[in-house]
């Protein structure tokens, strides 16, 4: 976390003091311990469990307020999933800019970056929903989800606001490419729908529990998929700059046994991570199958909870990875 939030390639530790080095050939002549920025397995096996962990605690507080029943609960956090994304995407523009003309510096570009960006989405959005509740039962409005999804609406509308600003004012490191979004975006909604449509003709039984959640999570899962196609393989094709580095495990595990299995001629026209958008859509199909009706009624809070947590694991990367590709950092 601490060579991330430093823009640095790696960071070792041979003493009391962390020290960062900007050279890749330095950092793998480094004596170990050395630190990447980005994820390992370990790391993102320990986020899942912390994850499931946190979520009893969320079950009990949703308990407390009588709330997260009810299916309008999943759709009023849906912009709060996004603003997680955008809002990491804040952290890596940060670090495109020169010093100056950062917004946020270190340590407190920290609050973004993961694990602790996790804990900062929560809290703002913790905020939100008990404020929304107290509101609605104060009389002061009708619909505590209405507002809800308002607040999470104006949050992320305030972050892409920062990165457009970003934009117009010219900043070194930062670039816009729209058609990246447009992309990601109309392509993930042709994969979801495709999806949809098999499960609706030959397994209807799939979805007989979720219902239209099921198609959100199948599009946010998409999202992630086709941002991760778009942004490791076809940036130059779209006129957007560069290809990006792969920077979770999985996604480079797909693109190290694609380009091992394929021959040269058919990567050339294909890329190496279209398989990565066939993983991410059989797994989401996997999980909503198993979200049957009975787990709806035997444990309604907890089902809510994962449902978004499992929607969050999709599109909050997503988001991020595209954003990322569409302002070029």
């Amino acid at each position: 976390m601490q060579a991330d939030a430093n823009s640095a390639v790696c960071a070792i530790r041979p003493g009391s003091t962390v020290e960062y080095i900007y050279n890749t050939g330095a950092c793998a002549n480094a004596a170990e311990p050395v630190a990447y920025p980005g994820y390992t397995l370990v790391s993102e096996v320990g986020y899942m469990v912390t994850l499931l962990v946190a979520l009893l605690g969320v079950v009990f507080l949703l308990r407390r307020l009588d709330l997260g029943t009810d299916r309008e609960f999943f759709y009023a956090l849906l912009p709060f999933v996004f603003f997680g994304g955008a809002l990491r995407v804040v952290e890596d523009a940060n670090d495109a800019v020169p010093a100056a003309e950062a917004l946020i510096s270190y340590p407190l570009n920290t609050l973004f970056i993961s694990p602790i960006i996790y804990f900062t989405v929560f809290a703002i959005t913790l905020v939100a929903v008990v404020a929304a509740v107290w509101a609605a039962r104060a009389g002061v409005i009708e619909r505590y989800d209405y507002a809800l999804f308002g607040m999470g609406s104006v949050a992320l509308l305030a972050t892409l606001a920062y990165l457009f600003w970003l934009v117009l004012v010219g900043a070194e490191g930062v670039e816009f490419y729209p058609q990246v979004s447009v992309v990601v975006l109309l392509g993930a909604t042709v994969a979801a729908g495709a999806t949809w449509v098999l499960i609706e003709r030959f397994a209807p039984g799939v979805n007989a529990g979720t219902r239209k959640i099921g198609f959100v999570i199948l599009w946010g899962h998409a999202v992630d998929g086709v941002a991760n196609v778009v942004g490791l393989d076809w940036m130059p094709a779209l006129g957007a700059g560069a290809n990006l580095i792969p920077k979770h495990p999985v996604n480079q595990f797909v693109v190290d046994v694609t380009g091992s299995v394929l021959p040269a001629s058919v990567l050339a026209v294909t890329g190496d991570t279209w398989p990565f958008l066939v993983v991410k859509l059989v797994a989401a199909t996997f999980v909503i199958w198993v979200f049957e009706d009975e787990i709806f009624e035997e444990s309604p809070r907890y089902t809510m909870l994962l449902l978004v947590a499992v929607l969050a694991v999709g599109l909050g990367p997503g988001t991020r990875d595209m954003l990322r590709a569409t302002f070029g950092v």
